[in-house]
């Protein structure tokens, strides 16, 4: 075979692939792409609200040292059961029992003083009366500088009494806080709950927690017969929740089992969080705290478990409905090219319009629609539905690059669900 020939042989092989191809192509594109297809119908739709948090006490008491002093005596262990008033712990008295004393005599001296400053006052009014009777009867007798010295000695008297009756009360008040201070050493349970967290040992330094909460914290006693669960919601959200809404609660110590509550707080002002606070900003996620009250929370339940609460905001019974992942946005259609750029240039960018693709035909038409509350996987259809209508349901990608009155045809997964169906 001479040269001319092989070159046009593989010439025409070359050109019968290419034909064969673009012949695979068209009949690709007759056949249709391949979508997942879904009947609209009706459906019981639950809209709800998830976020997580923390078990906590609806009521709990840290107990904190308002003194310093060694612990001498510890009289409960975490997890121990107390009632109001019973001893917990003791921190050693000596300075503070001695302060006592120091501030009993003190008062003892000072009444003392007084005593002898009111019998001086007296002795001198009686001076200073006798003083004025001599005068009254003879002017001669007193001199008018006696007279005024007794009254000098009368008024200075009468000072000093009234002085030490202030030094009395000062000592009094000094004993009053002596003893405040030495009953500070035994501290007694704040109310009836249990000992969910404990400090402190025997033997360590209690200090007062002036700077830091922390550093005085002896121990906390809780009040368990309610537990909360109390959860970050996240601004968006928060609005679609209200109080009484009924909360799905799953505590992950306790997988097997789902409790139930009720919304009983919804925080009116954001978490602030410690580096908006110390930066001011706000570009950062804005959460607000919701509480929940467990409806039987377990018995054996503990403060700080992580938990997740489903807070169902809306139901809807036999509505029309659309999987989530078919409703897709398309640009408006406008009028004329002209209208496009002055919308574009106006709004600074291209009207959206929601809806979905509805097959007529064996072609996909967009359609727009009004949607309501979404549930886990559907949305509430409101208006541009009928029910029966094929729409195109997934996958995501091919709703997401399909085009107006592109023709599409079912994938085996629609094929699949439909026998399932049957």
């Amino acid at each position: 075979m001479s040269k001319r020939n092989k070159v046009l042989l593989g010439g025409g092989g070359l050109l019968a692939i290419v034909a064969l191809v673009l012949a695979s192509a068209s009949a690709k594109r007759e056949k249709g792409i391949e979508v997942r297809f879904e009947k609209v119908g009706q459906r019981d739709l639950v809209a709800a609200v998830t976020a997580s948090g923390k078990v906590q006490p609806k009521k709990k008491v840290d107990v904190s040292a308002d003194i310093t002093g060694r612990i001498t005596r510890l009289a409960v262990r975490e997890g121990d059961f107390v009632r109001k008033g019973q001893f917990l712990l003791q921190i050693d008295p000596t300075i503070y029992q001695a302060n006592l004393q120091r501030a009993e005599a003190t008062l003892a001296s000072a009444q003392a003083g007084l005593v002898q400053a009111q019998a001086n006052r007296e002795q001198a009014k009686r001076q200073l009366g006798r003083t004025k009777e001599l005068h009254e009867q003879n002017p001669n007798l007193v001199s008018p500088e006696q007279l005024e010295q007794a009254q000098t000695a009368y008024n200075v008297a009468e000072a000093i009494a009234n002085s030490s009756g202030h030094q009395v009360d000062q000592a009094r008040a000094g004993v009053q806080e002596a003893r405040d201070q030495l009953s500070k050493t035994t501290i007694t349970a704040p109310m009836t709950g249990r000992i969910t967290r404990l400090a402190v040992e025997e033997g360590e330094v209690a200090v007062p927690g002036t700077f830091s909460r922390e550093t005085g914290l002896l121990l906390t006693v809780s009040d368990l017969s309610v537990i909360q669960v109390k959860v970050n919601v996240d601004e968006t959200d928060v609005v679609r929740i209200h109080l009484a809404d009924s909360v799905e609660v799953s505590i992950d110590a306790f997988p097997d089992t789902t409790f139930t509550g009720r919304v009983t707080k919804i925080s009116d002002s954001a978490i602030l969080t410690a580096a908006s606070a110390a930066t001011g900003s706000s570009d950062r996620a804005v959460d607000y705290e919701v509480e929940i009250t467990l409806d039987h929370p377990p018995t054996d339940i503990r403060p700080d478990l992580s938990a997740t609460a489903r807070v169902v905001t809306d139901t809807r019974k036999h509505v029309l409905s659309i999987p989530i992942i078919a409703l897709t946005v398309r640009e408006n259609t406008p009028v004329s090219t002209e209208n496009r750029r002055v919308d574009t240039a106006v709004t600074g960018r291209k009207k959206e319009t929601e809806g979905v693709f509805v097959v007529v035909n064996g072609k996909a038409a967009f359609r727009a629609v009004k949607v309501g509350i979404a549930g886990d996987e559907f949305f509430e259809v409101l208006d541009g539905l009928r029910a029966g209508e094929t729409i195109v349901a997934g996958p995501y990608q091919a709703i997401r690059d399909l085009k107006e009155n592109t023709a599409v045809r079912p994938s085996r997964q629609t094929a699949d669900t439909a026998r399932r169906r049957t």
